[in-house]
């Protein structure tokens, strides 16, 4: 049966000559085309040696479903979509929104040459991180700057540098999981370094770090709990004692910031986070963070601190792989130029303006996508608006729920995860979320109420 299955199945070369194929394939390159209709009956055989086909595959069904695989080659796989989550740095969908300023900036570099490793003043070489190390410089109070393409690669090349092959110590309170089941000592184990835990989950003394220092240790690591909280019977050594105690042994103090902040967040009603300048006038002599966080700009680690030890850290190799290209530059750049006027920045930066947003901005919002919604879903829908809440997401300020305002929408024959399905297949797609029984559309991050009502697939 089942090689009988496999001969009905057409040849490669009779599918690449069925006109409809032929049609989509357009001026595609024949080896090309040869490689999509391979792959498509190679998938065939695989789902009926699986058992996955018990009825003969006609030619029809084959070459439709080379059409459909180039068209889906042909169409960009990136899509915007529109995040009613409620989660305003949501990894899944891209993270921070670069600001106006920021694609002003991409779309007048990026489209011709520009003097990305060019002194302009010498006619001589230049470095690529002195776009916005005078920025950051002036923004943190560090000597010195190294830019790498996430705060993952900070850890990394920062530890790698000063201590490869020697001790980091840590608390064991602070070995923290980022999204992608990527883990902090996992990370420093691939710097080639050698993890050195101190103290327990909950609670960490100086003396644990002091009596953990040998010979062989060259780093004392503190990592912020940037996506997690402990609460309770806990305690932990803080930054200027750590600082206190490197100074004594001569061990620098680096710290991981995680998402990392300019400015002091409080000012917007939100729970406090670490602001690197103070970090840095605490007397840590290495601080990473990201640049895509609640800083509001481009997927980046930045590396701010000490020049003695940047400066090991720009010349280790790994800086050429893990370096950031002109694009990220850019929009970096435009993006630490908001900060240069505090009392503008969270209107430019679209991170801090979603966060800062009031309740009645969102209820506005709310209130409109209702109303429209209510009229395009039509009877057996139910549209209300109620109170909800929003969280930053990517790890920043763990357990800080924002005040909103959602559309709620609920049917009473439909599963709310087939509503979701619904605006997640509209033209541009909605994420929202599932909450109990209802479907759930949180607009904080969004710029108008017509956002909410996309043209909706038949899914609804």
């Amino acid at each position: 049966m089942v090689k009988e299955l496999l001969r009905a199945l057409p040849s490669i070369d009779e599918t690449v000559r069925d006109r409809s194929v032929k049609d989509e394939a357009g001026e595609m390159a024949h080896e090309l085309l040869v490689s999509v209709v391979r792959s498509v009956i190679e998938g065939f055989r695989r789902k009926i040696l699986d058992g996955e086909h018990s009825a003969a595959l006609s030619k029809e069904v084959v070459c439709k479903e080379v059409v459909e695989r180039l068209r889906s080659l042909k169409s960009p796989s990136l899509k915007r979509v529109v995040n009613a989550t409620g989660t305003v740095l949501h990894t899944n969908l891209g993270r921070a929104v670069i600001s106006k300023e920021a694609i002003s900036s991409l779309q007048e570099l990026s489209n011709g040459f520009i003097n990305l490793e060019y002194d302009l003043s010498t006619t001589g070489r230049g470095e690529r991180d002195s776009h916005i190390e005078e920025l950051l410089k002036i923004l943190t109070g560090a000597e010195a700057v190294c830019v790498v393409n996430n705060n993952a690669a900070a850890v990394l090349i920062a530890l790698n540098t000063l201590a490869d092959n020697k001790e980091v110590v840590i608390s064991r309170g602070e070995l923290v999981e980022i999204g992608g089941s990527f883990r902090l000592p996992d990370v420093i184990e691939k710097s080639g370094c050698i993890l050195k835990e101190v103290g327990t989950t909950n609670r960490t003394h100086l003396d644990d770090y002091r009596n953990a220092v040998g010979d062989n240790t060259a780093v004392l690591l503190k990592a912020h709990r940037s996506n997690f909280s402990i609460q309770g019977f806990t305690s932990e050594v803080s930054l200027k004692e750590l600082v206190t105690l490197g100074e004594e042994r001569d061990i620098p103090v680096v710290e991981d910031l995680g998402s990392g902040s300019l400015i002091d967040l409080s000012a917007f009603g939100m729970a406090k986070e670490p602001i690197v300048a103070q970090r840095l006038s605490s007397g840590a002599d290495v601080v990473t963070f990201s640049g895509d966080k609640l800083l509001g700009g481009p997927q980046a680690g930045l590396i701010v601190g000490k020049k003695k030890y940047i400066d090991r850290i720009k010349k280790n190799p790994l800086k050429r792989a893990l370096r950031v290209g002109k694009l990220t530059i850019s929009t970096l750049e435009a993006t630490l130029r908001a900060y240069l006027e505090p009392g503008n920045v969270s209107e430019k930066v679209n991170t801090l303006r979603y966060l800062s947003r009031t309740i009645e901005e969102v209820n506005a919002l709310a209130e409109g996508a209702a109303a429209l919604l209510s009229e395009k879903l039509g009877s057996g829908y139910e549209v209300s608006v109620e109170d909800g809440f929003s969280q930053v997401g990517s790890g920043s300020l763990p357990g800080h729920e924002l005040p909103s305002r959602v559309v709620v929408i609920s049917h009473k024959d439909k599963n709310p995860l087939k509503i979701f399905k619904g605006f997640t297949l509209a033209t541009p797609p909605v994420i929202g979320r599932v909450s109990g029984d209802k479907f759930i559309l949180d607009p904080r991050t969004v710029e108008s109420a017509e956002e909410l009502c996309p043209e909706l697939s038949e899914e609804i």
